[in-house]
């Protein structure tokens, strides 16, 4: 077979593509330890020797899903990012953005905290740390544009907030995609009021010699 032929006449990355979405479905939903290349398989509408012939293993495979994933998320907050949105307004409409992504295809971002992933394997570990990297550093840059208008540039306070903001996005995402019935629209509206709820209270003051 030519390197860049597929089967039946389908483009070989055509073909894959097409086995990447549908096993990303499969691993997203079910797990990476539940789910088998037959199902997958099955699922794209090629024989499970092509899998292995275009991935070499499920490792691979799952690797490819990875790769897709993270390219899609990251580049939705690219987008986000590259926008006049700073502060407050950038960090709804990351949000936002987010929930309009993931409609149609939730379990794109199941993939990336599925327990039953042999994390140590390294096409996966490596991976996980580019996708890991590309989102931190976003992360960082609109956290250092809040904290600046806040007045405070101190670097570990920035730190310390981007840890924070990034399991206020998990925590957001993971509570939506229990909660199906939610849309986009109604999630980010939740989203300002929780904001708004959080910032309108002054915070109390420590005791004296705790700041």
């Amino acid at each position: 077979m030519r390197p860049n032929a597929g089967t039946k006449g389908v483009p070989r990355a055509d073909r894959e593509e097409q086995i990447v979405l549908a096993a990303s479905e499969i691993f997203g939903s079910l797990g990476f330890a539940a789910t088998s290349m037959a199902a997958v398989a099955e699922a794209a509408g090629i024989s499970k020797p092509l899998i292995y012939n275009y991935f070499g293993s499920k490792e691979g495979l799952f690797t490819a899903c990875l790769r897709g994933a993270g390219e899609t998320l990251a580049a939705e907050l690219e987008r986000v990012a590259a926008g006049d949105a700073v502060g407050l307004e950038r960090a709804l409409l990351t949000l936002d953005g987010l929930f309009v992504l993931l409609e149609p295809r939730p379990w794109l971002w199941r993939l990336f905290f599925d327990p039953t992933v042999p994390r140590s394997e390294e096409g996966i570990a490596a991976e996980l740390r580019s996708y890991t990297g590309r989102i931190t550093r976003l992360a960082e840059e609109g956290v250092g544009e809040l904290m600046s208008l806040a007045g405070n540039a101190d670097p570990l306070d920035v730190s310390a907030m981007t840890a924070v903001w990034l399991s206020i996005v998990d925590a957001l995402v993971t509570w939506w995609l229990d909660h199906p019935g939610e849309t986009p629209t109604e999630m980010s509206a939740r989203c300002v009021r929780l904001f708004t709820a959080a910032l309108a209270s002054d915070l109390p003051g420590l005791p004296e010699g705790h700041y």
